[in-house]
């Protein structure tokens, strides 16, 4: 059986984007594939005006956000029936399993936020939830 070898310490330079399940452009972070993390990720998003998720929920994984600049806002919860807002300095905490749709309410501001989950091969365990997007 082959061995992972040794963690050791990595600097991963902002530059590389990619598109998740979600719909949303992440700036890559710390994860495994890029760094071989084991038990988390942690990326930069950008939401840009009026930007929307998909809605969809992170199987078995927590998310912890903390919003750096701009606003957002999130309908959560089995149906999408629970709302919040959050602003730059909030955090924000997501149980795994919580179906959520997070959007940008501004027309003319960017949000930046930085994700943190406790799944280090970030997409893996996102499920979308097409079944909800039409709610909001």
């Amino acid at each position: 059986m082959p061995t992972q070898p040794p963690p050791t310490c990595a600097v991963i330079h902002r530059g590389t984007t990619y598109t998740g399940k979600q719909d949303f452009t992440y700036f890559a972070g710390v994860s495994a594939e890029n760094c071989g993390a084991r038990a988390i990720c942690m990326h930069l998003l950008a939401i840009p005006p009026l930007g929307r998720a998909k809605a969809h929920l992170h199987e078995n994984h927590e998310t912890a956000i903390y919003v750096v600049s701009g606003a957002a806002a999130m309908w959560y919860g089995e149906r999408l029936e629970q709302h919040m807002d959050c602003r730059a300095g909030d955090f924000v905490y997501i149980p795994a399993g919580v179906p959520h749709l997070p959007y940008n309410p501004s027309a003319s501001e960017a949000c930046a936020a930085v994700i943190a989950r406790t799944d280090p091969n970030e997409q893996e365990s996102v499920v979308l939830r097409p079944d909800l997007d039409g709610l909001h």
